[in-house]
């Protein structure tokens, strides 16, 4: 088997630079099934033996990776020589790495460089000092922990053969590795928050320490479609600045410049560094003018009430897992359930690649970001998904496209927090946390069922008669008190609030099996029969008077699961047109 594609984007779209290079592509590579890569250190020993290689970001499990072993291999190790260009000297050299699954060493020439746990959010090392004159080598060993049902994993089944709603495991680096070049005194991270309200950006600026040395300003100039709109420079004093930016060239009347499904308008800005009007950092990014807020118990988009149209979105790809093979993959889905009616996902138990996001934020399409969950609790449970789940908040502030925050999906990893008062509590700390770390967006305590504080009454319920369904949403009442899946909707003492009630999964209908055992929540016979039962799940969310949205299950099939409304390789099993009537409501 070999590879016919490698990922070749720039990996960080909302924060990009000129100087850096791909590493994707071959690697060295070794199942380490008898565990004796650290007692033989074998990133000490060039003569070890990597007796395979591998496509860099696929992980072995998958095809496009060239290997396609779908066996449990909870050790692995990687290796690859790198070059510096001559015209990086002077400046440092950070490696980065967008996710690798679940903890990583890497080590420059036999050197130890980091340690990164968590298989769903980057992390980066500066290897200058590491780096020798006549060539480098990285190694990188990966451990997983494939029966581990405490582990955040999302989707990854802890058996070895797929069942069920549990899919494929990943192991090791399944999105962008690369190289990148800074000055010492660079710009490390930028926040935006728009507001909308008063025409205005609020941008967060954070610097290397290296910044304070020396007499600098930083520049930050804002343009929309090429014509320049706004510019502000500063003086740099701390290691964080904060700036809010006023843009008058915009208004609400239909010609604005506000982001939204319908009009996805992006702003570019681009941030120097200036020593001495010699420009020693450059950044480019982009940010979009939007508000998501709750007022009546109705959810408004720039301050105007907003029916959410959902679909469900696993993030899965035959070849790849969860590695999609291009961004190409990425536009197909994005467009795909566009044109179908949908003007969101709920991209479901995984921290989705940055570049899917870019696209949502290009194209228009809502996204509820939502934590790849562990099964079941322990401490060590708590540790771990805390840690990562602040990771994912920090890395994908920025997107306009995201609307919502989903730590927590159908009491997973806290399966007793009906009568737990430990896991309650973690519950609510999520949810708090999140709100401590972004005020801006709704956070839902436990997507589905057994909420406590929430900021939406998230409902998952797979019934499929139409009459269950609209006697069910007649009423707030009626919804609040239902035990869909026999779950209560509210557990610890909790009661409604007059919060936003949204139906998040439903549906799930089953249809034309493929090459996989088909398995869904119900079953259609033919083309007729399935957009009835499409029409007849979907209709009474539209007819409720108290329902806000919903987000059907789902938008593709992956592996045994064929409930989606396209194939697992994205064909349509009925028109989209036809699906796309019955989304909208259109007929």
């Amino acid at each position: 088997m070999t590879a016919t594609t490698t990922r070749s984007e720039y990996p960080r779209p909302q924060f990009e630079r000129a100087d850096w290079i791909n590493l994707n592509g071959t690697w060295e590579f070794a199942f380490d099934d008898e565990r004796v890569g650290d007692q033989q250190k074998w990133h000490l020993d060039q003569q070890a033996v990597f007796d395979q290689s591998i496509q860099v970001p696929f992980t072995f499990q998958s095809e496009l990776s060239g290997i396609g072993d779908t066996g449990f291999h909870d050790l692995v190790w990687y290796r690859k020589s790198i070059e510096i260009p001559s015209d990086w000297k002077g400046k440092r050299t950070i490696l980065h790495f967008g996710a690798v699954d679940y903890t990583a060493t890497v080590w420059i020439n036999g050197k130890w460089a980091a340690f990164h746990e968590g298989g769903h959010t980057p992390f980066q090392a500066d290897i200058t000092e590491l780096l020798e004159e006549d060539g480098n080598e990285i190694v990188l060993r990966v451990e997983d922990y494939s029966q581990d049902v405490t582990l955040p994993r999302g989707k990854q089944y802890w058996k070895e053969d797929s069942a069920s709603i549990f899919y494929t495991r990943t192991t090791g680096i399944w999105q962008t590795v690369w190289l990148e070049a800074v000055d010492p005194a660079h710009i490390c991270k930028a926040k935006f928050t728009a507001d909308i309200d008063h025409n205005e950006i609020k941008v967060r600026l954070f610097y290397s320490s290296v910044t304070l040395q020396k007499e600098l300003r930083t520049r930050l100039t804002i343009t929309f479609e090429g014509e320049f709109v706004a510019q502000d420079e500063l003086v740099v004093t701390h290691t964080e600045h904060t700036r809010s930016i006023g843009l008058h060239d915009f208004n609400d009347h239909e010609l604005g410049r506000w982001w939204s499904p319908e009009k996805p308008h992006l702003y570019d800005i681009q941030l120097e560094l200036v020593e001495q009007d010699i420009v020693i950092d450059r950044v480019q990014s982009y940010f979009g003018m939007r508000k998501i807020s709750i007022e009546n118990g109705k959810i408004h988009l720039n301050n105007r009430p907003y029916f959410l149209r959902l679909v469900l979105d696993q993030g899965y790809f035959p070849d790849g897992i969860l590695t999609a093979p291009s961004d190409e993959a990425f536009i197909q889905d994005i467009e795909l359930t566009q044109a179908m009616g949908f003007n969101g996902v709920r991209k479901h138990q995984k921290m989705e690649d940055p570049r899917f996001l870019y696209w949502c934020d290009r194209k228009g399409l809502l996204v509820w970001g939502e934590a790849a969950n562990a099964y079941n609790y322990s401490e060590e449970y708590v540790r771990r998904f805390t840690h990562e789940w602040q990771e994912v908040l920090e890395r994908d502030y920025n997107h306009p496209s995201i609307v919502v925050w989903v730590p927590m999906n159908e009491s997973w990893g806290i399966p007793n927090v009906k009568n737990d008062q430990r896991q309650q509590q973690h519950g609510l700390t999520l949810y708090h946390l999140t709100k401590s770390l972004d005020d801006t967006r709704p956070v839902i305590y436990n997507d589905g069922w057994e909420m406590m504080d929430t900021d939406l009454v998230a409902i998952h319920d797979y019934a499929w008669q139409e009459e269950v369904l609209d006697q069910r949403y007649a009423s707030v009442e009626n919804a609040v008190h239902s035990l869909p899946g026999n779950r209560e909707i509210f557990v610890g003492g909790a009661t409604y609030q007059g919060q936003p009630i949204l139906i998040t999964e439903f549906g799930g209908i089953a249809y034309k099996k493929s090459d996989w055992e088909g398995w869904g929540y119900s079953g259609a016979d033919n083309d007729e029969d399935y957009l009835q039962r499409l029409a007849a799940v979907i209709r009474p969310l539209h007819r409720s008077p108290i329902v806000q949205g919903f987000c059907y299950t789902q938008l593709t099939d992956v592996e045994q699961e064929i409930n989606g409304l396209v194939t697992y390789d994205r064909k349509p099993k009925v028109p989209l047109e036809d699906i796309r009537r019955i989304v909208m409501n259109l007929s």
